[in-house]
């Protein structure tokens, strides 16, 4: 395997181990010697299974869900003491979520080091979802090379620290759309209905996809988003913010 990595590959997985800027000096002894095995594993990490049928990060994603579970379970152990059994999982919940995965990823630039093939390269349906795998895999490969959990922490706890404290703040945004159901559930409404317009064939326009949302026959709110689930999510938030002003509704019911 070392043989197929060459070096311009070599000095791309070091650019990227470096740019992680995580406080180990374990960590760091590794990148200056480039260790083989770590070599191997982040290029595995890094490389989808278009770009390589045999060798991708199909096995480290696997391995790094558990990894990151983990990982935030210590973090909220740690964080937030007081907290009860059922807030901490809910917490964990949005701090391990796909979308979350997806924001880390594109915050350290992670796609200018995956290998794709020619048809994922083309599929920008596919790009948030490739960045969400490699990230994860990413953190399996972090647990990999050391055996141990600490790594892990060392590099997403200040991210958590920023995302978790943002939730606690405004829970409703993260988790609107079943916060929205819940309230409705609440008054004996019928649960809330989403109609989703195509306004634009541009993938990644913003403003794509319009939703409206109707409670008990009447429209309530509308927002755009650059999917269907943006949009719903958007348009929820929009809906939750306004009940919020007219007090009809608490957010901190809801975590």
């Amino acid at each position: 395997m070392a043989n197929l990595i060459d070096r311009k590959r070599i000095d791309e997985i070091i650019t990227f181990l470096k740019s992680l800027d995580i406080n180990s000096q374990r960590f760091h002894e590794r990148i200056i010697s480039q260790n083989l095995e770590t070599i191997q594993n982040f290029n595995e990490a890094l490389t989808h299974s278009s770009g390589n049928k045999k060798i991708n990060y199909e096995k480290l994603e696997f391995f790094g869900d558990a990894v990151l579970r983990l990982a935030a379970s210590n973090f909220i152990e740690e964080k937030y003491t007081h907290m009860s059994v059922g807030d901490r999982s809910e917490l964990r919940s949005q701090i391990v979520s796909d979308e979350w995965l997806t924001q880390l990823g594109k915050k350290i630039d992670l796609e200018r080091f995956i290998i794709k093939g020619p048809k994922a390269l083309g599929d920008e349906n596919a790009k948030d979802t490739i960045i969400g795998e490699a990230t994860e895999a990413v953190i399996g490969a972090i647990y990999k090379c050391f055996n141990s959990i600490k790594e892990v922490n060392l590099w997403l706890d200040e991210f958590w620290t920023k995302d978790s404290e943002a939730f606690l703040k405004t829970p409703y945004k993260f988790n609107a759309k079943s916060a929205l159901q819940e309230w409705c559930q609440s008054k004996g409404f019928d649960l809330p209905r989403y109609k989703i317009i195509e306004i634009s064939k541009i993938h990644g326009d913003p403003n794509r996809f319009s939703c409206e949302i109707y409670i008990n026959g009447s429209k309530k709110a509308y927002a755009f988003g650059q999917s269907h689930k943006k949009a719903e999510k958007n348009a929820a938030i929009i809906l939750i913010e306004q009940f919020i002003k007219e007090g009809k509704l608490q957010y901190s019911n809801y975590f």
